[in-house]
């Protein structure tokens, strides 16, 4: 899978991608993360790639040009499946989009900055809107972070166990059980003895038994 970022601030990215489950992924040749600066898509000197909005209010737009260059310059080169533009007004973000995500090839992601895009950069170009929760930051950077990271690490390859994720909240509408780890003793506190009678049917019974538990003490609404 590659997957192209577009942003305005491309540092904010570098390093959050330099580490890792997402550093290995790249090593290894499972995922390819290429950050490009809008900037550079700019044609005047100072490289601006916002303006007034029409009609007046606060805030600045991101335009249209630089954005509609950079995205035809990347699909002149590659074929993408989704261009996705993270905005707080998007398709709120959970287990079942990264899981179809995860499935397809080559992902365009744009990152919003200021009051957003030009509606005519949504319009044209952006096939998919996907926000991570229903709150406003100062930029998409952190979404597309967040939406990088929960779909490569699920490209077969790229967790050294792969039944990992198929245990992870919300793969099936249910959030994990309580895990435990050594010491089985911390201070009278035990790990519960179902967990080390080796008998991985009865665990099985119980983690999923816990996981219920968990899920309707604290998101019942999983299982509506």
């Amino acid at each position: 899978m590659r997957i192209d970022i577009i942003t305005c601030v491309p540092d904010l990215l570098h390093s959050f991608f330099s580490h890792s489950i997402l550093k290995r992924a790249q090593q290894a040749g499972h995922a390819e993360i290429v950050v490009h600066d809008l900037r550079q898509y700019s044609t005047n000197k100072h490289r601006t790639i916002d303006d007034y909005a029409f009609g007046g209010g606060a805030g600045m737009v991101m335009q249209v040009e630089p954005i509609a260059r950079c995205i035809r310059d990347l699909q002149s080169r590659h074929e993408y499946d989704e261009v996705i533009y993270l905005t707080p007004d998007g398709e709120r973000l959970n287990q079942g989009i990264v899981n179809q995500l995860s499935l397809k090839g080559n992902l365009i992601m744009l990152c919003g900055h200021y009051k957003g895009v030009d509606q005519r950069v949504r319009d044209l170009f952006v096939t998919r809107e996907l926000s991570i929760g229903d709150y406003v930051l100062s930029g998409g950077e952190l979404g597309a972070a967040v939406l990088v990271d929960s779909i490569v690490r699920l490209i077969p390859g790229v967790l050294n166990d792969e039944t990992s994720a198929l245990t992870d909240s919300f793969q099936d509408n249910l959030l994990a059980p309580p895990v435990y780890s050594r010491p089985a003793d911390f201070e009278g506190s035990k790990v519960p003895d179902i967990l080390l009678s080796g008998h991985e049917a009865k665990i099985e019974d119980w983690r999923y038994e816990q996981a219920l538990i968990r899920t309707r003490t604290r998101r019942p609404d999983l299982l509506d």
